[in-house]
């Protein structure tokens, strides 16, 4: 009989662990920076982005930062619009020229709005 309490105070004790554990713990989240998106427009330019990371990247909403959401909404535009991901498995550009000229631009913007902030601070 002893035995088994002992058994059961030991299950009851990691379980409960358990639960105190979930409970307190929360969800991973990931938040995108402009500095990941500069990142990805960058490899983009110089060919060296997947399609699986562009659409991982591009793909999660930016909830925090409502400019930064107005530039993953411009990127999967164009990536509707210019994107070639056939062309990128056969080793070409994941976007045509005129995507790449888009994806330079949204570049140059994004750069000159962190450079604004930037001395907004100072």
């Amino acid at each position: 009989m002893a035995t088994f309490l002992l058994t059961f105070v030991v299950c009851l004790l990691i379980c409960g662990f358990m639960v105190a554990a979930l409970l307190l713990s929360r969800t991973p989240r990931y938040r995108t920076s402009a500095d990941d998106l500069l990142t990805l427009l960058d490899e983009t330019l110089e060919n060296r982005v997947s399609e699986a990371r562009w659409h991982t990247i591009v793909g999660y909403p930016i909830r925090h930062d409502p400019y930064l959401e107005n530039v993953r909404r411009r990127c999967q535009a164009i990536m509707d619009e210019y994107g070639q991901p056939w062309r990128f498995e056969q080793g070409g550009s994941l976007f045509s020229g005129t995507g790449l000229e888009e994806i330079r631009a949204l570049r140059q913007h994004l750069t000159a709005r962190l450079s604004l902030n930037d001395r907004r601070t100072f």
